[in-house]
């Protein structure tokens, strides 16, 4: 008989298929405390992971970029939190978990500038919107192979006016570096639904 995975080894455990970097241990413990359902720790590991990956590559292709990396993983990492108490939103359509996120987030101290991912992964149009909240976003998308091309754009627009290369060029090399990414979504995907909706 076997058990069922906890929090903490969803959010800790190395895995081999696919290779997930872990969640950092205060978040893992964040989502323990809150009751986060494993199919939600799962799903917030795959989008950290390639958040991880986004973040390194700007650094190496555009430096100039100045990402917060210790943001945007942060924001990957807890961008869905809320949908602890809004379950139905892992399965189904529904933005209530955004805001209710953030409160989640600020009401466990969480600093409000790191706590605003939760509100804004899904509202890369809104104003005052960084590339951090972009990468957030898109990394939301990219860890199952979806590509919205707006934001994209964004990511584009932003990596160009930092490094002044030109936007086709950015173009190129953003889509060619999330074509490598989607290769590895299925593997993602599989991982994910391995874990139960509910806790």
């Amino acid at each position: 008989m076997t058990t069922a995975p906890t929090v903490l080894s969803i959010a800790l455990a190395e895995t081999s298929e696919p290779v997930l970097r872990p969640l950092p241990a205060e978040v893992a413990a964040l989502l323990a405390e809150v009751g986060a359902p494993p199919r939600l720790v799962a799903h917030l590991r795959a989008v950290h992971d390639v958040a991880d990956r986004l973040v390194d590559w700007i650094g190496a292709h555009c430096p100039a970029a100045a990402v917060d990396r210790e943001a945007v993983l942060f924001g990957a990492a807890t961008h869905d939190i809320g949908k602890t108490l809004h379950p139905g939103e892992l399965s189904g359509p529904g933005a209530r978990h955004e805001e209710a996120g953030r409160e989640l987030l600020l009401a466990h101290g969480v600093r409000p500038d790191l706590a605003r991912f939760a509100g804004t992964h899904a509202s890369w149009t809104a104003p005052g919107i960084g590339l951090a909240d972009l990468l957030v976003s898109l990394a939301d998308k990219v860890w199952k192979n979806k590509r919205v091309a707006d934001l994209e754009d964004l990511v584009v627009a932003e990596l160009s006016r930092a490094g002044g290369r030109p936007v086709w060029q950015e173009f190129l090399d953003l889509d060619e570096f999330l074509t490598g990414l989607g290769e590895d979504a299925d593997l993602r995907l599989a991982w994910q639904a391995a874990h139960s909706v509910h806790g």
